[in-house]
């Protein structure tokens, strides 16, 4: 097995979290390949572009937190093969294990003792007038949000061709069922499993209590468009990541992408039991 690994460098412990990393794959008989920018905070030599690890690696390694592995899932671009996030700090909800078990994730990398779980991504595509249209991939959520002038948003949501709803909020989100544990969720959204073939639309803050969130299947086809013709530009934004400013006559189409994300999964480690940690609840484990 041979291993390509990005870090975060602002993360407080990354560092010295690969270097435990290198030599614990080292010790297990695991090639391993850094990301051109952590190799340069190493002052290694031999990194590559994280867009070429799909050619030359078997498993990306992802040391941070979950923001640094939606950072990392656009720099790898098309990789199909597993990734692994490894947390430093905080459980996170796309988390493979911690940095004091790097030992054992080491060891099952080398053995093959993993598995891995399938996540949905979305698939964007923003039309602006005048402009080509600009594809985007999403793990989490897209978000459409008020701009400059701090008006609320104003949209025309529609399902299939037909017409869903007309929002007046803060914004929008659409998340996929991993991106229900992250900004959704914090807007009132739903939690989802991973493996159910949904995405949920949450309103953020919207004008009438009677707008809540809807999971809807992941089947459908999602436009959103500005019902004001005057309407202030809004921000749109994937990830977290890549943000755009959005006129009045812009289109949004949203859409179950054909790729996958794979996120590799130490055993007896399951959703269930991150949602147990990471929010604290409490009840038997058997």
């Amino acid at each position: 097995m041979k291993v390509g690994i990005l870090v975060n460098p602002h993360k407080a412990g990354s560092l010295p979290a690969l270097d435990v990393l290198c030599k614990a794959l080292t010790a297990h008989g695991c090639e391993f390949l850094l990301e051109e920018e952590t190799a340069r905070l190493t002052s290694s030599d031999g990194g590559v572009p994280a867009e070429q690890f799909a050619q030359q690696v078997d498993i990306a390694a992802v040391i941070g937190g979950d923001g640094t592995m939606l950072h990392a899932f656009a720099k790898l671009m098309d990789f199909a093969k597993p990734v692994a996030g490894i947390n430093v700090g905080r459980l996170g909800f796309l988390t493979t294990c911690q940095e004091h078990e790097l030992a054992i994730f080491a060891e099952a990398v080398a053995t093959g003792h993993f598995t891995t779980s399938e996540r949905t991504l979305l698939e964007v595509v923003v039309a602006r007038s005048g402009q080509p249209p600009v594809l985007f991939y999403a793990l989490n959520e897209i978000t459409l949000a008020r701009g400059e002038t701090g008006r609320l948003v104003s949209l025309h949501a529609h399902v299939d061709g037909e017409l869903l709803n007309s929002y007046r909020a803060d914004g929008l989100i659409v998340a996929t069922p991993t991106g229900s544990t992250a900004y959704s969720l914090s807007a009132g959204g739903p939690l989802i499993s991973p493996s159910a073939g949904v995405f949920v639309i949450t309103p953020i803050c919207p004008h009438s209590l009677s707008q809540r969130s809807l999971v809807l299947t992941d089947q459908a086809v999602i436009e959103l468009a500005s019902h004001e013709n005057e309407c202030s530009p809004m921000l749109f934004t994937v990830d977290g990541r890549d943000s755009l400013r959005i006129g009045p006559d812009a289109r949004i189409r949203i859409r179950k992408a054909q790729r996958k994300f794979q996120l590799l999964c130490l055993p007896d480690r399951t959703f269930y039991q991150a949602l147990r940690q990471k929010l604290r609840w409490h009840g038997s484990a058997n």
